[in-house]
């Protein structure tokens, strides 16, 4: 079965999904207690796999904001969970940041940091790119790079203003320490998506659907 096939079967559907398939019932109450019970771990998950992608960490010279794997983490958590789920998993990771776990970027916590634009701006793009996957946003090289470009637009725009304001500083010293530094490393970011996400649909596609 071809990629093309795999998303003609099941639209709607992404990766979470078929990797994690809930376990058919025999009645639908089980069948429900199944899937929340899943669907809990993929959203606890997705929030433990950013927390230690943030860890990730590489200071920026001139700059508040650092290099880390989080952003990149919010998006393929995002992608791959879908909407509802990826957003819930970055709110579970902003709020247990907010409430002291030391799990953002450099292992800081709280919400006074400078950066923390960019986490609530990792929130949103989470859902967005969980919307696109979910219409096969992420099943070809093109239309992930273009999911990928959406995402980190949306933490931009956010992250940058918040940055702005947070260090008392003008629009454009925020878009020179904070997103300008981290276009090329977005680029490497994006190039890897787009190589392991359609991969992982076609190898999907080979072995045939899971449910």
């Amino acid at each position: 079965m071809s990629t093309a096939s795999a998303a003609t079967v099941h639209p709607g559907t992404v990766l979470a999904d078929v990797i994690f398939p809930a376990r058919r019932a025999a009645s639908s109450a089980p069948a429900a207690r199944q899937v929340l019970a899943r669907d809990a771990a993929l959203v606890v998950g997705g929030a433990a796999l950013t927390g230690l992608a943030a860890q990730l960490s590489v200071p920026v010279p001139g700059s508040p904001v650092p290099v880390t794997g989080q952003t990149f983490a919010a998006l393929l958590v995002g992608t791959s969970l879908g909407a509802r789920r990826g957003f819930l998993s970055l709110a579970l990771y902003t709020l247990l940041g907010m409430a002291g776990l030391p799990w953002f970027a450099e292992g800081n916590s709280g919400a006074a940091m400078p950066s923390f634009g960019y986490v609530l701006g990792m929130l949103l793009a989470s859902a967005a790119v969980g919307a696109l996957a979910r219409r096969g946003g992420d099943r070809g090289v093109l239309r992930t790079a273009g999911t990928m470009a959406v995402g980190s637009a949306i933490i931009y725009a956010v992250g940058v203003p918040y940055l702005a304001l947070a260090a008392d500083i003008s629009l454009s010293q925020a878009v020179a320490a904070g997103l300008t530094p981290f276009l090329i490393g977005d680029a490497l970011k994006a190039a890897l998506a787009m190589g392991a996400l359609p991969t992982a649909w076609k190898l999907i596609g080979r072995r045939g659907p899971s449910f």
